[in-house]
C-alpha cells in the first residue's frame, strides 16, 4: 500500500485502504515540529517542563505559556500548535469546573484524561473539523496525595505514565527519562534533572535561543497545588545543567585526544619495525 494520501487525506473521516486516518497523522507531525514537553511522576508528586524556543527577541520572556493550571491541583503542558492547545486547555478547564459543581470535589486525574481523551477523539471521526494538533501532558495529585500523569495524542490515545515526553526532541528526552528511578525521588530533584532533559533534547537546535518553563505540584512542596517553580531554584537547575553538560562534552574531547595519540604510537611502532627489517 503507499505511503501518502492519494486522496484519502483530504477528509477527517474516512480510512486509506490500510486502515490509516492520515489527518490524524498529519496532527502528529504538526506535534512534532512543536517544543519539546516532559512530565516526570516522582514519589511525592509531579514535574511539567516545556523547551520554548525564542522566535523573537521581542518578546517578552514570561509571555506565550506553555504550561496552563487547569484546576487547584492539575496542570497541563502541551506540544504543538499554541492555539489548538489554548483550546484544548479551555476545555480541560470546563471538564474540571463541571466536576467540582456536580460532585463537589476535584477531578481526579484519570477522569480528567478519560474525559480529554474523549474530546480529542472527538476530532477525529467527522470531516467538518481536524484533530488538534498538539500533545498534551496532564500532571497533578489527587484528595489522597497520590501524583498522576496522563499524555493525551491528537488521535485521543491516552496512558499513564511515570514519565512522559512529547515534541522535535522526545527520542532524546525519553532516553534520559528511562535513566532515572522517578519511583524514588523527589519533585525537588526532578526539578535538576528536569532541567538537563531539556537541555540535552534541545542539542539538535542549538542555533537556537530557548527559555525553559517549569511547573510542579505535590503536598509537601505546593500544598497540593499546580505552581511555576520558584524562579531561584530554576536557575540553579539551569545552571547545574549547563556545568553538568559540559563537563561531559570535555571528557569526550579528552577521549577523542587519547584515541588519536594512541592511534599515533601504533603508527610509530610499525614504521620503526619496518626500518629495522630493512
Amino acid at each position: 500500500m503507499t505511503s501518502i494520501g492519494t486522496g484519502y487525506d483530504l477528509s477527517n473521516s474516512v480510512f486509506s485502504p490500510d486502515g490509516r486516518n492520515f489527518q490524524v497523522e498529519y496532527a502528529a507531525k504538526a506535534v512534532e515540529n512543536g517544543g519539546t514537553a516532559i512530565g516526570l511522576r516522582c514519589k511525592d508528586g509531579v514535574v511539567l517542563a516545556v523547551e520554548k524556543l525564542v522566535m523573537s527577541k521581542l518578546l517578552v520572556a514570561s509571555s506565550n505559556k506553555r504550561i496552563s493550571t487547569v484546576d487547584r491541583h492539575v496542570g497541563v503542558a502541551f506540544s504543538g500548535l499554541i492555539p489548538d492547545g489554548r483550546a484544548v486547555v479551555s476545555r480541560a478547564r470546563a471538564e474540571a469546573a463541571h466536576w467540582r459543581k456536580f460532585y463537589h470535589s476535584p477531578i481526579p486525574l484519570s477522569s480528567m484524561a478519560d474525559r480529554m481523551g474523549g474530546f480529542a477523539q472527538a476530532y477525529t471521526l467527522y470531516s467538518s473539523v481536524r484533530p488538534f494538533g498538539i500533545t498534551a501532558i496532564f500532571g497533578g495529585v489527587d484528595e489522597d496525595g497520590t501524583p498522576a500523569l496522563y499524555m493525551i495524542e491528537p488521535s485521543g490515545l491516552y496512558w499513564g505514565y511515570y514519565g512522559a515526553a512529547t515534541g522535535k526532541g522526545r527520542q532524546a528526552a525519553k532516553a534520559e527519562i528511562e535513566k532515572l528511578d522517578l519511583a524514588n525521588i523527589t519533585i525537588r530533584e526532578a526539578i535538576k534533572h528536569a532541567a538537563k532533559i531539556l537541555h540535552v533534547a534541545h542539542e539538535d537546535s542549538k542555533d537556537k535561543e530557548f527559555q525553559i518553563e517549569m511547573t510542579w505540584v505535590g503536598l509537601e512542596e505546593t500544598g497540593g497545588r499546580h505552581q511555576e517553580v520558584p524562579k531561584d531554584l530554576l536557575d540553579e537547575a539551569e545552571r547545574l545543567a549547563k556545568k553538568e553538560l559540559e563537563g561531559d562534552d570535555d571528557e569526550d574531547d579528552d577521549d577523542e585526544d587519547g584515541g588519536d595519540g594512541g592511534d599515533g604510537g601504533a603508527e610509530g611502532k610499525k614504521a620503526s619495525a619496518e626500518k629495522m627489517e630493512e
